[in-house]
Order: C-alpha cells, then structure tokens, then sequence
C-alpha cells in the first residue's frame, strides 16, 4: 500500500469569485452612496477583476464591498491581489488579480519549512503549481498541516486529497 500523502493547493472556486462578483455588482447599483458615480465592477479578464468609478474614494469603497463578498463565500482575501486606483481620463480604475496556484519560489518556501521540522519520513514535492507531501504516517501528515496553518506563506492555502 501507498504512504499516505495530501496535496497543498492555492485554488479559489471561480464560480464562487463570480458569485461576489455579482453580488457586488447588484449591491454597488443599488446603494444610494454609489448612485451617480458611474461605479461598477466587471471581469476583464480570465482571472482580473476591473473596477471603475469616477472618484478615487467610491473606488476604493467598491473594492471594500467586492471584499465584503469574497469573505462571505469563504475565499481568502489573500487569494485577490488589488491594485492601486489609476486615473483614465474622467475615471479611476482599479485592476484586482485572482491569484491561483503556487508559484515556484513560495513553493520552494513551503518545502523547505516542512524539511525544517524534520519529521521522519516526511517528504514534500513540488509538482506544477501544488505541492505533494507524502509521510509513513497520518499522524506526521496531520502536523504538517498545523504547521502550515500556523505560518504565514502570503497565499490562501488548501490542503486537497488527503489519504
């Protein structure tokens, strides 16, 4: 029989992004503080995020009340990277990112914090953008997974396929 072993994973669930998407769509033409901003909030994009308002302050609010929803559908703020209101003519932007899977350094990063535990055989491999890690037993799995809960690696973190 195989070791047992579980994949880390950064993945959001792109119907639950467009879900809040929504939601702070309907929300921003339907407030009274947003009327006649010309605010609005729309994909641009596979995985980015476009808000547009005239006023730098109802932008930033926008996005606030697009954060609102992504924490309501229980996706991690970590996973949308938000940039900084540009001005287009009359208008402000702002560009946001979804941000999935790991990319090679943090990768590498989560690896190696798993190697300093030096728990007996437990192994971490970095295959695409997830990690695999595999152990002798459930129990060292286990507080792999507390470990990495407890760090900060700057990424949502999902632990997938445990068996």
């Amino acid at each position: 029989m195989a070791d047992p072993s579980f994949d880390v994973v950064s993945k959001v669930d792109r119907q639950e992004v467009d879900n809040a998407l929504n939601q702070a769509s309907r929300e921003l033409s339907q407030r009274f503080d947003f009327r006649g901003t010309g605010t609005s909030i729309a994909w641009a994009g596979e995985e980015a995020v476009t808000i547009e308002s005239e006023t730098e302050e109802r932008a930033k609010a926008a996005v606030e009340v697009f954060k609102e929803k992504l924490i309501k559908r229980n996706i991690s703020l970590k996973a949308f990277e938000v940039g900084e209101p540009a001005v287009s003519g009359k208008t402000y932007k702002v560009s946001g990112k979804i941000l999935q899977g790991i990319v090679a350094d943090k990768a590498k990063e989560i690896s190696k914090t798993i190697r300093d535990e030096k728990l007996k055989g437990v192994q971490a491999q970095i295959q695409g953008d997830q990690l695999r890690v595999s152990g002798k037993k459930k129990d060292d799995l286990q507080a792999v997974i507390a470990l990495l809960k407890s760090k900060d690696f700057g990424i949502a973190l999902q632990f997938t396929n445990y068996r």
